[in-house]
């Protein structure tokens, strides 16, 4: 389980950072929202590179996702990984169902972004 951020680098190339919340203390602030969606990825789905549509937390609960950026790297993420997706410009990133069963996320929008 772990905290990340999906950006856009100078570059305009999307890379992850990982988030130490011990020392990252406005992560750990309350943060305004604006609504919460629940998705059900199924097994093999796969979504071409692509830009996220704004700022927003993206929270695996359940299955596996795998997320591919323009290096060649493929990430795997789990129940209670926590990302800060923001790479809303650039060469983007592909999104994988990992494994064998579906992948259930919760994703929150950053108000105002």
């Amino acid at each position: 389980m772990g905290t990340y951020r999906l950006f856009t680098n100078s570059q305009g190339v999307s890379q992850f950072e990982d988030i130490d919340l011990s020392k990252t203390p406005d992560w750990t602030q309350a943060q305004a929202t604006t609504n919460i969606t629940f998705r059900e990825q199924a097994v093999k789905n796969f979504s071409d590179y692509h830009c996220a549509p704004r700022r927003q937390f993206v929270i695996i609960l359940s299955g596996q996702l795998e997320i591919g950026l323009k290096d060649g790297s493929l990430h795997v993420f789990g129940p209670g990984d926590a990302r800060l997706v923001e790479d809303t410009t650039g060469s983007g990133h592909t999104t994988a169902t990992y494994g064998d069963v579906p992948c259930v996320t919760a994703t929150v929008p950053l108000a105002n972004q």
